[in-house]
């Protein structure tokens, strides 16, 4: 009879981890997913900048260093690795797109450009699916890190080596900041 009741919690047991051993690897799977979907958002905005770069020079004479910035960073965030990495180089790309788009508020005939205007549309798109990829991204990840580090199924982490998720955060402070509108 002991052996019987003995019998039944390890299958219990058994059933129990690989439950939760299932459970981290499908939490696991789902950042990597929503890794993939940010990364396909940033190539997309990778491949726009240097058409939007090329269309501007043409109208942005005197600023040579704004569009040397904005293709250096682009320049570094393609070639990061690493998640703090990767969010250092996109935060400065960003600011770089951002001094870009506030310098070209002078050129009238550049805003007026249709290429331009398409390109600039395509972006603020583009940025805004990124923001959107990287709110679903930081999400899984919270997801998974309560649960490699919630008991029991941090025990279950511990001995399968499960490592917490690294959020995809904004570094540069600016970008952190709420713009103030002045319509006077």
């Amino acid at each position: 009879m002991w052996k019987w009741i003995l019998l039944a919690v390890i299958v219990i047991g058994a059933f129990f981890l690989v439950g939760i051993y299932n459970a981290l690897v499908r939490l696991r799977n789902r950042v990597k997913n929503a890794w993939s979907q940010i990364d396909v958002q940033l190539k997309r905005r990778h491949n726009l900048i240097p058409n939007l770069v090329e269309t501007a020079k043409g109208y942005m004479t005197h600023e040579r260093d704004t569009l040397e910035n904005i293709t250096k960073a682009r320049g570094q965030a393609v070639s990061a690795e690493g998640m703090a990495d990767k969010s250092k180089a996109e935060s400065a790309l960003g600011g770089a797109i951002g001094r870009f788009m506030l310098v070209v508020e002078n050129y009238p005939d550049l805003k007026a450009n249709q290429n331009f205007l398409a390109l600039q549309e395509e972006l603020t798109s583009t940025e805004n699916k990124i923001g959107f990829a990287r709110q679903s991204y930081n999400d899984q990840v919270l997801f998974f890190n309560n649960k490699i580090q919630m008991f029991p199924s941090n025990i279950v982490a511990g001995m399968f080596n499960f490592k917490a998720g690294e959020f995809f955060e904004i570094e540069e402070k600016e970008a952190r900041e709420v713009p103030k509108v002045d319509f006077s």
